[in-house]
């Protein structure tokens, strides 16, 4: 149930950058639904692989690379779907940011919603 709830939550949340920032553009809550899922499963597999490869310049930035790489698996997203589309990658790097701080407010909430027993 929680995984459901944070999967719809997410796709509002994307629905929202596209909102508050003219560069994030999301046609419909079914492109954001899967641009949600595609999000999520970029940063499940893709994302562990890049930041151990990029390890050594997450290190030397002291850890600010790490927003570099937020903003590829947003970008790489949009480059695969239709429905949700960022027009560049600095685009990219502010709709994962603003992205991200609405995942953690979601995160934060569910927690409260599901505690774990």
């Amino acid at each position: 149930m929680k995984l459901l709830a944070k999967w719809l939550l997410s796709a509002a949340a994307l629905l929202l950058v596209a909102y508050v920032y003219p560069g994030v553009e999301v046609r419909t809550f079914t492109a954001a639904l899967i641009a949600a899922f595609v999000i999520g499963l970029l940063n499940t597999v893709v994302r562990p692989v890049l930041v151990v490869l990029t390890l050594p310049v997450t290190v030397l930035t002291l850890g600010l690379f790490l927003f570099v790489i937020n903003a590829l698996m947003f970008w790489a997203a949009a480059g695969v779907l239709d429905g949700f589309h960022v027009r560049d990658f600095t685009a990219a790097l502010i709709g994962s940011l603003i992205y991200s701080l609405i995942g953690v407010v979601i995160e934060s909430a569910l927690e409260r919603l599901f505690p774990k027993h």
